[in-house]
């Protein structure tokens, strides 16, 4: 079966979602687009879709089974429930809303209504994040209990509306929603504790570079950095297990693992060992012979894999992979961000 879709918001991202879905996604077709700016209204005539003249007309039109909301974030809850109540169903831009309180709002509308409501959390396909979650299924380095992952760049402010705190914006509903998304999928144990460091560097309304501190209930810690003003990046993934650390340099995925080797057993002897540190034992290197290096495995990702599940939920009644109640434990977590950051303590919590 086929699939008629509509884009409301059809800035930088709903126009990429409509070139992307014409590219990868034959059981879709794009038929038009709602944006109250000329110059995306002209966008999208000039790629061939009918322009709505109100969300009225576009919520009338019978043809449209799939709505994809992508639009800045404060506008995200009514465009979501006007769909679900009119028959849609509905994929929106993350985040799907601005705080934990509207997402139950729209979830009870989902179910009342019976439509598909999903969030578009692309980035649970980046080949960085599942490289990770490779190895740490795998168990080949063993159970982790530090993990950190950065997004880090160099070029200041945030862009748009997304400077603007109306709006729904600042790092952490920006790039702060995908990495807690990825964290807390490749970890499922409740969240009991939440801290952050939350920096306007550019900006007198909205975070532009943080730091966020997640424990888990195993004893999983996580730290989360988001910077724009980055000049020496860190790598993107650095996870300590028990048997060895992985690391992911960059968006490239250059990188490697260092694993115990089967002969690892470690003797202490007496004699202190002398580095460019000075005298030390504990921080001494480890034998050649202990350890084995391994290079990153491969994986492949295909971000058009979202949008064939929508497909597969609707036509096959398949189960739905970005899940709501999912995107609303995140939302929680979030809501205890800039909580903690105003506290300046970490929060207690479990999520």
């Amino acid at each position: 079966m086929k699939y008629s879709l509509a884009i409301i918001g059809y800035g930088g991202i709903g126009s990429w979602h409509c070139a992307n879905i014409r590219e990868k996604i034959a059981d879709i077709t794009v038929k038009g687009a709602l944006d109250i700016r000329e110059e995306a209204r002209e966008k999208a005539k000039s790629d061939g879709l009918i322009v709505y003249e109100t969300l009225d007309e576009l919520l009338s039109d019978r043809e449209i089974d799939i709505v994809t909301i992508a639009t800045p974030n404060d506008s995200h809850k009514d465009y979501v429930i006007a769909c679900l109540r009119s028959g849609k169903n509905v994929v929106c831009e993350k985040p799907a809303t601005m705080n934990p309180k509207d997402l139950e709002e729209i979830i009870a509308v989902s179910k009342e209504t019976g439509k598909l409501f999903s969030v578009h959390h692309n980035r649970r396909w980046d080949k960085d994040y599942r490289i990770i979650k490779e190895i740490l299924s795998s168990g080949q380095i063993g159970k982790p209990y530090f993990i950190e992952s950065r997004v880090q760049g160099s070029r200041g402010a945030m862009h748009g509306w997304r400077s603007y705190k109306i709006n729904g914006g600042g790092m952490v509903l920006d790039w702060g929603v995908h990495l807690l998304d990825q964290v807390m999928l490749l970890n499922e144990t409740p969240v009991v504790s939440v801290g952050a460091h939350l920096f306007s560097i550019f900006s007198d309304e909205v975070d532009d570079n943080i730091k966020i501190f997640i424990r888990f209930e195993d004893g999983v810690s996580v730290v989360l950095e988001m910077s724009t003003n980055c000049f020496i990046n860190h790598p993107r993934w650095h996870v300590t297990c028990t048997d060895g650390t992985a690391v992911v340099e960059n968006w490239k995925c250059d990188g490697k693992i260092v694993q115990l080797a089967t002969d690892s057993k470690m003797e202490w002897a007496d004699d202190i060992v002398y580095t460019e540190a000075g005298p030390t034992r504990t921080m001494a290197p480890r034998p050649v012979h202990t350890t084995a290096e391994l290079p990153l495995p491969e994986v492949e990702t295909d971000w058009a894999e979202y949008y064939k599940n929508i497909i597969d939920v609707l036509s096959n009644d398949a189960e739905l992979l970005v899940k709501p109640e999912q995107v609303l434990r995140v939302m929680r977590v979030i809501d205890l961000i800039f909580k903690a950051d105003e506290a300046g303590t970490a929060i207690s919590c479990n999520l």
